[in-house]
């Protein structure tokens, strides 16, 4: 008892003095009028309180969106010792990438992901320097520039077009039942990707180590978008107190164990191959595993050949954020579909007039089909799969807007707000993909229109653009095309729940249910 009771008064002794530093700098900062504005902060807690209390860690978003009405566009948070600021305005965004793209392109890393295994290799927590310079270049030119994506379009037609029959399959199955739409999506963009790095499906019956792998990564996209204290209250970090770093790192290193079996395969396979079978890989078109174990580098700031633990992660973080961010975004455009059904009929109606009876969606089909295109705009401008981007970091000071912003200043740009600026947008909080019909609205995914920037704009700008541009339109287009959908259990699109779970990405708080229903086309043959 007598060691609790010590424990006890060593925290508090702690919590005291910390509070006194804490207070000190926020006084001095504020008196010098450097930060941009802000709620008052509390000592120690910062502002942590005040948004517990707003109920913002399930839906940080929205109460971040609810203080910039009262506090500006360019606002500062405190979080603890974490000081954060949050950009929710297209002008704010367009000064932001335009003028301070490059002291602001660090990563923040929180502690969820600072494990034994690190940020090396990664694409998306490496901070900006050489390494994540190569690291991109390769991924962009060997992934998603237009000359691979074009030679892996029978990949991408083939998932999908096994995502369809997987739905058709499991409605038979339940004699006509409902199925959880964002489950296929899943499948869908998990095989697209396996396909990608592999060149095989890793989902499936016969597919062990898929299906681990597919857990794993789930379980830390889970945890890793959990809210934790330890990343805004240094003192805590050893101690972990909500065990997300340990329930975290535990779930990446088992996912590290399946893709180094990939990869340990691979390596066997041109070990034990003789010239005969050397000269049939050489010749087969190569995977992204492929380029990664045969790259040679000519930066000296980079290792010549990537180590097993690069590749890991790597491979680690195309799964994670490919899979997610298109499951959410084709969920939450399937759920406002169905919420309006004449929206819906308008864009089966475009795609039935268009694809020849008998004949299922292709690519090259996606330009004819406008209102297609702007139902997955509207759905990222309503619902962008990460509301905050990924955490942006100031990696030396600078001014913004006439603001100080200090060196390690994390920046969240708020996407979802500005999606739904009422100065930007007409009826913001209405679902109308016709908007993205209007020749005066000339928005896409390239990050140069900053009311519209669900990828994110700048040197951070996500690179699978260009490979979600194709695989979104294709993937709703033949779901919708295939089938006639309604609502499970006799559900009226007013009942439907659209509220919403943040994790990584901003996924429905409750999973899709609906009814497929194959379409019989005017030929009298299923699509």
């Amino acid at each position: 008892m007598d060691y609790e009771v010590a424990g006890v008064v060593l925290a508090l002794l702690l919590w005291a003095a910390w509070a006194v530093v804490t207070e000190r700098r926020h006084r001095r900062l504020e008196e010098l009028g450097r930060l941009p504005p802000g709620p008052r902060a509390w000592p120690v807690v910062g502002n942590m309180l005040q948004l517990a209390a707003a109920g913002s860690a399930s839906a940080p978003h929205r109460s971040f969106a609810e203080l910039a009405k009262q506090h500006g566009s360019v606002m500062t948070l405190h979080l603890g010792s974490m000081t954060t600021v949050v950009v929710s305005s297209s002008e704010a965004a367009r000064v932001m990438f335009k003028n301070h793209d490059a002291v602001l392109a660090g990563r923040k890393i929180y502690e969820s992901m600072k494990g034994d295994i690190g940020n090396e290799g990664s694409l998306i927590t490496a901070q900006h320097g050489h390494h994540w310079r190569t690291l991109r270049r390769l991924c962009t030119a060997e992934f998603f520039a237009a000359a691979p994506l074009d030679a892996m379009r029978g990949v991408r037609a083939r998932c999908v077009d096994q995502m369809v029959q997987y739905i058709r399959d499991a409605s038979s199955a339940g004699g006509g039942g409902s199925v959880d739409v964002g489950k296929f999506f899943f499948l869908m963009a998990f095989n697209l990707i396996g396909n990608l790095m592999f060149s095989k499906d890793l989902l499936g019956p016969e597919s062990e180590r898929g299906a681990k792998f597919f857990y794993h990564a789930g379980k830390v996209m889970e945890f890793a978008g959990k809210a934790n204290v330890a990343d805004f209250l240094p003192a805590l970090r050893w101690l972990d107190p909500q065990r997300i770093r340990r329930r975290t790192q535990f779930h990446v290193k088992r996912a590290f164990d399946v893709a180094g079996d990939f990869l340990n395969d691979r390596i066997r396979e041109m070990e034990n191959s003789g010239d005969d079978v050397a000269e049939s890989i050489s010749i087969k078109k190569k995977d992204y595993l492929d380029v990664l174990l045969e790259y040679r580098g000519d930066d000296v700031a980079v290792p010549s050949i990537f180590s097993s633990t690069i590749i890991n992660v790597i491979v680690f973080e195309m799964f994670t954020a490919g899979t997610d961010t298109t499951t959410s975004t084709l969920e939450w455009a399937m759920a406002e579909l169905l919420r309006r059904p004449e929206t819906l009929r308008r864009v089966q109606a475009e795609l039935r007039a268009t694809i020849p009876a008998g004949k299922k969606l292709e690519e090259e089909n996606l330009e004819k089909l406008p209102y297609l295109k702007a139902v997955i705009k509207e759905t990222l401008r309503l619902h962008p799969p990460l509301p905050f981007l990924v955490p942006h970091k100031a990696m030396d000071t600078c001014k913004m807007m006439g603001y100080h912003i200090p060196k390690e200043t994390q920046i969240l740009v708020n996407v979802w707000a500005i999606g739904r600026d009422p100065k930007t947008w007409k009826d913001p909080l209405e679902f109308r993909p016709e908007r993205f019909l209007d020749p005066n609205n000339t928005a896409d995914y390239k990050g140069h229109h900053f009311e519209f920037i669900p990828f994110g704009s700048g040197r951070r700008i996500c690179p699978a653009v260009p490979l979600a541009s194709r695989v979104l339109p294709l993937a709703l287009g033949s779901v919708l095309h295939s089938f006639d959908w309604v609502l499970a259990d006799g559900m009226k699109p007013a009942e439907m729940d659209m509220g919403e779970r943040m994790g990584i990405t901003l996924r429905k708080a409750v999973p899709l249910k609906a009814v497929p229903i194959p379409y019989v086309c005017a030929a009298g043959a299923d699509v």
